[in-house]
């Protein structure tokens, strides 16, 4: 992507199963700008291109919403792109 014009490269993963020499090839690739995951799993070791987002409101409004008995569905409808 970088050798077609691109001026970084992020990748997206919801739950980083990141093992053997993953962390070692993400730090020392320039390829990869920075890596995106949440922390539905603990990461075994940090990375300065690893950036960690927290799910807990997530988790606590779908228990919330659950147990008040309302929608969990709404919280993964991008308001964006609700049909009308």
């Amino acid at each position: 992507l970088m050798e077609s014009g691109a001026r970084s490269v992020r990748a997206i993963c919801t739950h980083p199963v990141l093992s053997g020499p993953a962390y070692d090839r993400i730090s020392s690739t320039d390829s990869l700008t920075e890596m995106i995951v949440t922390d539905s799993i603990p990461l075994k070791q940090e990375s300065s291109k690893i950036r960690v987002l927290s799910i807990a409101e997530l988790f606590a409004t779908a228990i919330r919403n659950a147990h008040e008995h309302r929608s969990i569905n709404s919280l993964f409808i991008n308001q964006y792109n609700k049909e009308e």
